[in-house]
């Protein structure tokens, strides 16, 4: 009876570590959750009891503003120092044609990872509808502007004249009236917009292309100096290091922040049947960017290069991605990933080398999450989009994506950017932060996926230089069956 007793205890005790572990590790989703359900419960009671005023919503958002403050305050030394140390850590001696590859791999699947979510968000569009009052969907002044002018803005904006400036301002054409000129002449023609007076501005917003070509070329350069740009390549490693520890502590402040800024939008919100179904759709159309990406294009270009389905490693790292959806963090997870790919048979040199780079600069969810977002928010608020202004999306949620660090919800950070590109105010960030905790979870699973299917492809390309490097190591991929059994 003793024994049966003790055992009984035994198993209570390890089923309770079990909850407490699931639960701590956890903790963030489940507060988030919690956030949101609490702020919408307030919001809703606030509005019963009558008509809110701009001021008494600001008072209510308040600790929401600081909130989004704290994210924009990250975006800079968080974006320079991930890329610079990433970059800057690429161990070319390996194989210049393996580095290359690599690149090549993780920037093409992030650009057709966002022209998908383009795609789909303009097809579906999903924010084609009343939600907010008149006075709320205006908060975008529109400007004459050209596509063209708006494709050479970018242009300029990757080489910015003053690298200090890029952190604050930003460059834009301007196009104006000559003087005394009036809009509509007298016949009731439009004046024509191409013969508008051309001018230019530094509006106030991060130049986050000129940051991101700027941390490119500096990280390249440190890593071709070798031994003697180890110092500098310590001091953006080092940095980035703490800016990803001081981003997890602000992320773990996101549950009071989206408690206070949902509870205000839910004031601001004039119709809530619309609410619901229009995140809805907006939920349906990154999910559905995600698995077409993930089991699609990514699958695709693996069968065209590897001559084999990816479907049968895919169900082979169900542990990892598991792993990867229950932390929401890629970083957290590269053990685990690099384990499975080495049982696959994946030669570790390989393994080491892209996994890594890929856990730090390939996000094709959040890429894909964040042109949605943006295009999504400019619908709801009836802001329409140039095809210039599509492009600049585009390459700002790719570079953006770089810079997006492998931590729970860190793309909330990145999002503040993208929104910015289009002239969004960030508050706007807040519509989406409702489904944004589960969204977080499914793109960090694909963004895993995707590195671990990106790594075979490079092992497979890289055969004839890693028997070069090292001829008596040859090994084989190891063929998977639908039966076959994990005893690892």
């Amino acid at each position: 009876m003793a024994n049966e007793s003790n055992g009984t205890g035994l198993r209570i005790t390890r089923s309770r570590s079990k909850w407490v572990n699931f639960l701590q590790r956890n903790s963030l989703t489940f507060f988030t959750v919690l956030a949101v359900l609490a702020g919408c419960g307030l919001g809703l009671g606030l509005k019963t009891l009558g008509h809110w005023t701009p001021r008494e919503r600001m008072y209510l958002k308040f600790p929401g503003d600081i909130f989004l403050q704290m994210l924009k305050c990250l975006i800079v030394p968080l974006l320079v120092s991930s890329i610079t140390s990433a970059i800057g850590a690429l161990d070319l001696s390996l194989s210049k044609k393996i580095a290359a590859r690599s690149i090549v791999y993780y920037f093409f699947t992030t650009l057709c990872a966002v022209v998908l979510g383009i795609a789909l968000v303009s097809i579906v569009r999903p924010g084609d509808v009343d939600t907010f009052t008149q006075d709320d969907t205006m908060k975008v002044t529109k400007r004459n502007v050209l596509t063209a002018d708006t494709l050479m803005d970018l242009i300029r904006n990757l080489f910015p004249p003053n690298i200090i400036q890029a952190t604050t301002f930003q460059y834009k054409t301007v196009i104006s009236l000559p003087p005394g000129v009036n809009e509509t002449n007298p016949d009731g023609t439009k004046f024509p917009l191409e013969q508008y007076h051309i001018g230019s501005e530094w509006s106030q917003g991060t130049n986050v292309l000129g940051l991101v070509m700027f941390s490119v070329i500096m990280g390249a350069v440190i890593g071709k100096m070798g031994v003697q740009g180890k110092p500098l390549q310590d001091v953006f490693q080092v940095l980035s290091e703490g800016m990803m520890i001081i981003t997890s502590w602000v992320i773990w402040l996101s549950p009071a922040g989206i408690f206070f800024l949902i509870a205000e939008k839910m004031l601001e919100i004039e119709s809530f049947s619309n609410v619901f179904v229009t995140l809805g759709w907006y939920f349906m159309t990154v999910m559905m960017g995600l698995i077409i990406h993930g089991f699609g294009t990514i699958a695709l270009i693996f069968f065209l290069t590897v001559r084999k389905l990816p479907y049968p490693y895919i169900a082979k790292m169900g542990q990892v991605l598991a792993a990867a959806f229950g932390t929401g963090s890629s970083s957290a997870i590269m053990p685990v990933t690099i384990g499975c790919l080495d049982d696959m048979g994946i030669d570790p040199r390989v393994t080491r080398f892209v996994i890594p780079v890929g856990a730090t600069i390939n996000m094709d969810g959040t890429a894909l999450y964040e042109a949605v977002a943006a295009l999504f928010i400019a619908q709801l608020r009836k802001v329409p989009l140039t095809f210039g202004h599509i492009v600049a999306v585009s390459i700002t949620a790719t570079a953006a994506s770089i810079g997006a660090a492998g931590i729970p919800q860190a793309g909330l950070v990145t999002m503040i950017m993208v929104l910015d590109t289009v002239g969004l105010p960030a508050e706007d960030v807040s519509i989406i932060l409702a489904v944004d905790w589960l969204l977080d979870r499914f793109r960090t699973t694909i963004n895993v996926m995707c590195d671990s299917l990106g790594t075979i492809i490079v092992d497979k390309l890289s055969r004839n230089d890693l028997k070069d490097l090292a001829p008596h190591e040859p090994h084989e991929l190891v063929e998977l069956k639908s039966g076959e059994n994990d005893d690892k």
